[in-house]
């Protein structure tokens, strides 16, 4: 389906061809009504000079009580002046629906260049967002895979510490074990001495 504003530049474009295309009978009509006019008043005019001068008679004075006559019908000038004001307005509105439709040619223009910019910038921030959700997956993965290094190094520091503890205490019950076999050889050398002592006396 088209865009709807190149439905509407396409109904613009067609209504400005039909105009166009009775442009030639608005400008010979304009030139018939012209010489019909210029024709209509030079003639009474010519007559008018031609004639002799004649005194001008007293309007009478009408009568309130009497109505006027109507005119059987509108005049060829009425009908000249008629014609040639439907001429201006139509001319008129045809001026203005031209500006109206440069206008509208011109905003269309703009949109659609803004509708191209605006399509670039779109495409660059999808482009843009599809880039930092990768990375986004990257740091994802690299977080969970120092999680699990954290986790199985907190295990080896457990075990590391629990042996070290059980290290400790075997050190500590050696040391115990020594020191009790120390003590006892002392006291045992501590006799024996006592002995070669109390031996020597008596020889």
């Amino acid at each position: 389906m088209a865009h709807w504003t190149e439905e509407y530049t396409a109904a613009l474009a067609a209504r400005d061809r039909r105009e166009k295309a009775s442009i030639s009978i608005y400008n010979a009509y304009t030139k018939f009504a012209d010489r019909t006019a210029s024709s209509t008043v030079e003639t009474p005019k010519t007559v008018h000079e031609g004639a002799p001068q004649r005194s001008t008679p007293p309007t009478p004075i009408a009568d309130p009580k009497k109505q006027p006559t109507p005119a059987a019908g509108p005049s060829p000038q009425d009908l000249l002046s008629t014609t040639r004001a439907d001429l201006a307005e139509a001319q008129r509105s045809r001026f203005e629906l031209s500006e109206r439709l440069a206008r509208a040619t011109t905003e269309l223009e703009r949109l659609r260049k803004r509708n191209t910019s605006d399509g670039k910038r779109l495409k660059t921030m999808e482009n843009e967002i599809t880039h930092l959700q990768l990375r986004l997956k990257d740091r994802d993965e690299e977080l969970r895979g120092k999680a699990k290094l954290l986790e199985d190094f907190q295990d080896e520091m457990a075990t590391l510490n629990l042996q070290l503890n059980m290290a400790e205490e075997r050190t500590g019950r050696l040391q115990k074990e020594n020191q009790e076999l120390v003590d006892r050889w002392m006291a045992r050398m501590g006799k024996e001495a006592d002995a070669m002592n109390d031996a020597s006396k008596f020889s």
